[in-house]
């Protein structure tokens, strides 16, 4: 059975940081892209960052280049994201999801098989 579950949410002023991760289990986790998406309330789940299985391509939403960084450890099985110098519009939930050799990165919530529960992010401004 997969698994992918969030920690790092929580409260942060508007210029701050915090680093969210992901753990995998129940999947070969060096073959799959992983990708961190985000949503608000009455909004699409949208996405912000995603990272291929070997960490050799790297995308991100535009508004958070610059400020957000994606990383993995493929012998840990987690998935991290650095996000610096934060705004209030990127308080969201936060979504951890899995596709396997997806390349190029896919950005859709469709193209992923699996996602984790999702971790709170608040934003004070």
């Amino acid at each position: 059975q997969v698994q992918l579950v969030e920690s790092g949410g929580g409260l942060v002023q508007a210029g701050g940081s915090l680093k969210l991760s992901c753990v995998a289990s129940g999947l070969v986790f060096s073959t799959y892209t992983m990708a961190w998406f985000r949503q608000t309330p009455g909004k699409e789940r949208e996405f912000v960052s995603g990272i291929t299985w070997n960490s050799r391509s790297i995308n991100y939403l535009e508004s958070v280049k610059g400020r957000f960084t994606i990383s993995r450890d493929n012998a840990k099985k987690m998935t991290y994201l650095q996000m610096d110098n934060m705004k209030p519009e990127d308080a969201a939930v936060y979504y951890c999801a899995a596709r396997q050799w997806g390349i190029p990165i896919p950005t859709t919530t469709q193209e992923y098989n699996f996602w984790g529960q999702g971790t709170q992010v608040t934003v004070a401004s």
